[in-house]
């Protein structure tokens, strides 16, 4: 029964690995037909229905009446953070940035994870941890340098202050999160369905709020399926399966280089050699961090 178990959660993580490494190409293709905020409205809308059937086939749509004022306040404030903050700086990255450079820049978010667990769950940072991050911030500098053309347009290094602005974003929701006792599908139901009011609410008077060609409808129905629908809930239930989540979650970081391969092949970009070296040596500071991050002490 445990191999059974086994089995299942390897294929489900797997699956997830493979949506959220397609999720990179999809967003710069989307992008080509429609602006940030309409990919973003067009795919939580699409996320909002899907976690919708997801809560109402486990059973979980009658708890949606146990929550409380403050419970959906917190969840209001959680929309607003992720999907709403996090994806409109993420598109907005990936409107500059190519997509093999934007992509593992994001990846960072295990990092920051790590430092701010430092003042909001008050937790030691040990050497091991501190040489991790140094070897995956070297990584960040490699692929930031998109071989040696970084400087010819100023606004790549707004796109890169984007990009790894978005996992600071991340961080933050992570850690709010971690200490939330309700249902993860339902809560990001919820979260969701916040967000999504609150981008058709804004997107009302801005004008267009809606994907505006055919091409742009597809991007975000795919995105807000395949990156921030129910790939989270294959994730969730690998982990949940796993017989050790660890090994599991470090098959997330098959996911850059299965990028630079659909980078490569489907959106024409030159790997930069820069790119590559970075991937490997901010997913091995991370992988590393992960081993010596169990060992963190409580102050």
């Amino acid at each position: 029964m445990q191999l059974k178990s086994a089995r299942k959660a390897y294929l489900f993580a797997l699956l997830a690995v493979l949506f959220w490494s397609t999720s990179p190409t999809a967003f710069k293709l989307g992008l080509r037909f429609i602006d940030t905020w309409q990919l973003l409205t067009g795919a939580t809308l699409v996320s909002t229905v899907v976690l919708g059937i997801l809560t109402v086939a486990k059973g979980k749509f009658h708890s949606l009446k146990t929550f409380s004022r403050k419970e959906l306040a917190f969840s209001a404030l959680m929309g607003l953070l992720n999907p709403m903050a996090y994806y409109l700086i993420l598109f907005k990255a990936y409107t500059i940035l190519p997509a093999q450079v934007a992509q593992p820049l994001n990846m960072i978010w295990p990092i920051v994870l790590v430092l701010l667990a430092v003042p909001i769950l008050r937790q030691r940072i040990s050497w091991k941890s501190i040489g991790a991050m140094m070897l995956s911030f070297s990584g960040v500098v490699m692929v930031s340098l998109m071989g040696g053309t970084w400087s010819q347009d100023p606004q790549n290094r707004f796109g890169i202050f984007l990009a790894l602005s978005s996992s600071v974003v991340w961080a933050l929701y992570f850690l709010y999160n971690t200490r939330d006792k309700k249902d993860p599908v339902t809560r990001l139901f919820l979260n969701f369905t916040f967000a999504s009011t609150f981008l058709l609410l804004a997107g009302i008077f801005r004008g267009q709020p809606f994907p505006t060609s055919v091409e742009g409808w597809y991007a975000a129905l795919y995105v807000g399926v395949f990156e921030m629908g129910i790939t989270f809930v294959l994730w969730l239930m690998a982990i949940r399966l796993a017989p050790s989540s660890d090994r599991v979650s470090n098959l997330v970081y098959i996911a850059p280089f299965l990028n630079l391969l659909l980078a490569s092949q489907v959106l024409g970009e030159k790997i930069y050699l820069t790119t590559v070296i970075g991937i490997v040596l901010l997913v091995t500071g991370i992988v590393i961090q992960n081993i010596t991050g169990k060992n963190a002490k409580q102050l």
